[in-house]
């Protein structure tokens, strides 16, 4: 069971590459939108709400299982977040690149109330909620950017 623990939280073995695995994690979050682009926003966001779920419990255990709290390896929250950042963007390049970008930007800077977020709630909820926001805010960004700045 440990091992399907890791394996899930670890973004299918993304968080072991090599340098930035939090990238790793949100490149896979792009690759399961590629795959699940073409679906209603509802059937998606029930992907995105049983993927938190289960990264939830799964980043959670994989906590006791490594026994360190947040480990760089879970990336399950990235992929969340990766996911969360792109519901709304165009099947275009330049608007995924941007997702993307907007992601990683807002998931290391941690605006409030991620940074909050990430310091006072721990276990595998902690782990994910920051990413969360970060994808709220880069969904956010992402659409007034590409609709009204790039015409």
């Amino acid at each position: 069971m440990d091992r399907l623990i890791l394996f899930i939280a670890t973004g299918g073995g993304a968080g072991y590459l090599p340098r930035a695995p939090g990238t790793w994690g949100s490149l896979v979050g792009v690759a399961l939108w590629f795959a699940l682009r073409n679906l209603a926003v509802l059937p998606y966001l029930s992907v995105i709400a049983a993927l938190f779920v289960v990264g939830t419990l799964c980043a959670g255990s994989a906590e006791k299982i490594i026994d360190r709290a947040d480990p760089g390896l879970v990336v399950v929250d990235e992929i969340v977040g990766q996911m969360l950042a792109l519901l709304a963007a165009p099947h275009h390049p330049g608007a995924v690149l941007l997702g993307f970008l907007f992601f990683r930007l807002f998931d290391i800077l941690k605006p409030f109330p991620a940074g909050w977020l990430d310091r006072h709630i721990h276990g595998g909820l902690g782990i994910m909620l920051d990413d969360v926001v970060a994808g709220l805010y880069s969904l956010l960004l992402l659409q007034i950017v590409w609709r009204y700045l790039l015409p």
